[in-house]
């Protein structure tokens, strides 16, 4: 890959959001960038830092042995992969192990020693290097059961922990570990994340920030990485913590509350229920505790961002969407105005991965979140044992347009199959047919869409809930199944764009707006203008209930939106169990660009241009994972062995609207038919064409181009 260099310095054009409702007799104030104001960085926002474009990527694993540099076995191991990676086509390597990055406090010299020996060995074949670490834990095990739990399942990170004894005096410039933790509201113990077995550094805490800005002015002195991904940017004790007196004394100076006293139940809610569940939403209180937990975080990576520089920032993110994710404070839309990649962990080596529909509306969300961040690059995550979960994982992000980021899940299992390959072999085919026979630029393609899907973050931060339980995210996800059933091209609306009538008019492709209970002034007075003048939009209620900060209103805008009786505004019921886009297709009041009219629909089409020409992705939803015989991952689940296709009749064929969708005869290629390239013709001078796609003989996914 040639890296050109995209260093884009322009200042963001952010839309105005609605007014973010402060405590009483705190000032009400309009912000471009939600809860901005909360965040204590000075640091002008800045368009992202891309010197490089992501395309091909491995996970670069270590091993507890590496700390061992430079003996002659580690380095000859470095060089050997190093090839391996440049023969597999990977550009982009990403730092994977010696996760838990302070409990290797004592060994920063030769670790660090270790990383530049592999940065110097990759760039020689012209390989970025990312670092990837989590800042803000140390592995501590309670007990026992919590030690042999955590040799069981987070092999991955390399475990070298201080035990109980030296725990009580570990520490990094100056700062004990013990000192700087998050605080337990509940039993004033340290706060203990329990899924990984760690205890929490608090976000808030100055020592904390202090100690991490040092480590990274070191690692940027003696390794100088390409990139960095500092993961774990949100808060895995959850709700129970931070009660440390750095918490309690911002969230009383930003929001004018006092923590309440863990018997308050109209706070805190049902804590007998698991704690993500925790929390009271309809108590105003409640949500500035979330608001404020986000803004801490929101400050870390501002920090962060501001010591690295001009070089990427990202961090690790598998869900943007359900409400549950307020407990733990993971936020990528509060932080994405500090990052500069944007990654979706597509976690999973389990039969279920293969289900992968479920998946689409996250991609796409984080798709948008990058595209609204001035183009930046993003890339999807998958792991996988052996190779077809490999050539799936390659096959997902190619579908949805964005670098592969291909990772083995070394040692994450009890023990590693014998028959594991090495990320590099495992990668190796399908990175190179690529090469020869598909090799797009995902990052400048534009996606070919027909609708837009407004997914509206102030449901999610306020905790809006149906009564049923159902929430926003869940609606959002239903149409994301439908349109890909349907092959419909579709791209979220986030908050921003929602205020901005302008941004909804500019283009024409209908807005469906199902269940948006929260929502500001300002976005109602956007969707408003934008119906006016003629734009089209399916509305399902509720619609408008609360306002942006998560206040009911006297009076939904629904009603003064449905007096109105615009031309164009459907109304449907999404609580039906009925599949409300082939209601409005068979209706005629949606008209697909693309109908499918033989051959089993089992295969999702996805349509994106590439210097203005077609390239049709067929991926495959009717994928039947074939277990491994014995080996499980930690939830029990049998790993993927390898990948079959259900579907029986793969002659396919679907009518073209060509005043929508004009095409000229293509080319099919899949890694499947190796270098055999089939023919797609495309017959029809009308207003619908036809087009017709063997994939006979494929499993998992085609690629249909414009033939010479």
């Amino acid at each position: 890959m040639n890296h050109k260099t995209y260093n884009r310095r322009h200042f963001l054009k952010l839309s105005g959001v609605g007014g973010v409702g402060l405590s009483a007799g705190k000032k009400l104030v309009h912000l471009p960038e939600l809860y901005a104001s909360r965040s204590n960085s000075s640091m002008a926002m800045q368009g992202p830092d891309i010197p490089f474009i992501p395309n091909r990527v491995a996970s670069w694993w270590n091993a507890l042995e590496d700390l061992q540099w430079n003996q002659k076995a580690i380095r000859d191991k470095v060089k050997r992969r190093a090839a391996g990676f440049a023969k597999a086509k990977i550009d982009t390597a990403v730092n994977y192990g010696f996760h838990i990055r302070f409990d290797f406090s004592n060994y920063f010299g030769q670790l660090h020693e270790y990383f530049r020996a592999v940065r110097d060995e990759l760039h020689q074949y012209n390989i970025k290097f990312i670092e990837h670490y989590s800042c803000n834990h140390v592995e501590r095990p309670r007990g026992t059961e919590e030690f042999n739990k955590l040799h069981r399942n987070q092999r991955h990170h390399i475990l070298l922990f201080h035990d109980p004894v030296a725990a009580r005096h570990a520490q990094y410039e100056g700062h004990f570990f013990q000192d700087i933790c998050e605080l337990d509201i509940f039993d004033g113990t340290r706060g203990y994340a329990r899924q990984y077995q760690m205890e929490a550094f608090c976000h808030n805490n100055p020592g904390f920030l202090d100690m991490h800005a040092k480590y990274l002015e070191r690692i940027i002195r003696e390794v100088d990485f390409d990139g960095y991904e500092i993961d774990d940017m949100c808060d895995y004790v959850g709700l129970r913590s931070c009660g440390c007196k750095y918490c309690r004394e911002r969230f009383r100076r930003d929001y004018g509350h006092e923590i309440p006293e863990v018997s308050n139940k109209a706070f805190w809610g049902d804590t007998t229920k698991p704690m993500l569940n925790w929390g009271n939403y309809e108590n105003p209180v409640f949500r500035d505790w979330i608001k404020m937990k986000d803004d801490i975080i929101a400050d870390h990576v501002a920090m962060v961002k501001r010591i690295i520089g001009n070089k990427p920032l990202l961090t690790c993110c598998s869900s943007t969407g359900p409400i549950t994710l307020n407990a733990i404070s993971l936020n990528l839309e509060r932080i994405a105005g500090r990052l500069d990649f944007f990654m979706l962990e597509n976690v999973g080596t389990n039969i279920k991965s293969v289900n992968w529909i479920e998946k689409d509306a996250e991609a796409l969300q984080q798709k948008d979140i990058a595209r609204q961040r001035g183009q930046a690059p993003a890339i999807a995550l998958s792991y996988t044992i052996y190779k077809d979960g490999g050539y799936f994982g390659w096959s997902l992000a190619r579908f949805w347009g964005v670098a592969n980021w291909a990772s083995t899940f070394h040692q994450r299992l009890q023990e590693d199959p014998p028959d594991a390959m090495e990320l590099e072999d495992m990668i190796h085919d399908v990175n190179n047919w690529e090469v020869a026979h598909s090799n797009l630029d995902n990052y400048t393609a534009k996606d070919f869409y027909e609708v837009r899907l407004v997914y509206n973050y102030y449901c999610r931060i306020n905790g809006w809930r149906q009564a049923d339980g159902t929430e926003h995210w869940d609606k959002v996800k239903k149409w994301s199944a439908q349109l890909v059933e349907n092959n419909v091209g579709y791209r979220f609306v986030r908050y921003q764009e929602l205020a901005d009538a302008a941004a909804l008019l500019a283009e024409r492709q209908p807005l469906i707006l199902d269940s948006v209970a929260c929502l500001s002034d300002h976005q109602y007075k956007a969707i408003e203008d934008y119906l006016k003048k003629g734009g089209i939009a399916w509305l399902a209620l509720p619609f408008g209930t609360h306002d942006e900060s998560g206040k009911l209103r006297s009076r939904p805008l629904s009603d003064q939106l449905l007096q109105n009786k615009y031309r164009h505004l459907h109304l449907f019921d999404s609580s039906a169990h009925t599949n409300t886009l082939e209601q409005f297709i068979a209706a005629g009041t949606f008209r697909p660009a693309i109908r499918q009219v033989a051959g089993d629909k089992g295969w999702a089409l996805r349509v994106r241009f590439y210097k203005d020409q077609p390239v049709l992705h067929f991926l495959n939803t009717r994928l039947n994972a074939i277990p491994d015989a014995s080996i499980k991952d930690i939830s029990g689940l049998p790993i993927v062995r390898s990948i079959e296709s259900t579907i029986k009749n793969n002659r396919l064929r679907f009518e073209i609207d060509r005043q929508k969708l004009p095409l000229r005869p293509l080319q099919l290629v899949s890694p499947e038919l190796e270098a055999t390239a089939r023919p797609v013709p495309v017959t029809g001078q009308s207003s619908v064409q036809t087009l017709e796609a063997d994939l006979s003989g494929i499993r998992i996914y085609a690629a249909a181009h414009t033939s010479a």
